[in-house]
């Protein structure tokens, strides 16, 4: 007996994992652009010679690391 794969619906607890897999995923790339975007405002507060938005950013991604 075949099954028909094409019309089939997932379990629901293989829809929570793909989706829990899914939010991770979006997680960890958000987490890692916002990481390479506070870089780039430390790598200009250090030209800028700004030590209050340094120690701010600094501190940012410490918390987000």
């Amino acid at each position: 007996m075949e099954k028909n794969l094409v019309n089939t619906t997932p379990q629901p607890e293989v829809s929570a994992k793909v989706s829990e897999f899914a939010e991770m995923v979006l997680n960890n790339a958000l987490r890692n652009f916002r990481k390479e975007q506070i870089r780039k405002e430390i790598d200009q507060s250090l030209q800028d010679r700004n030590k209050e938005e340094f120690l701010r950013l600094t501190e940012e991604l410490k918390n987000i690391s």
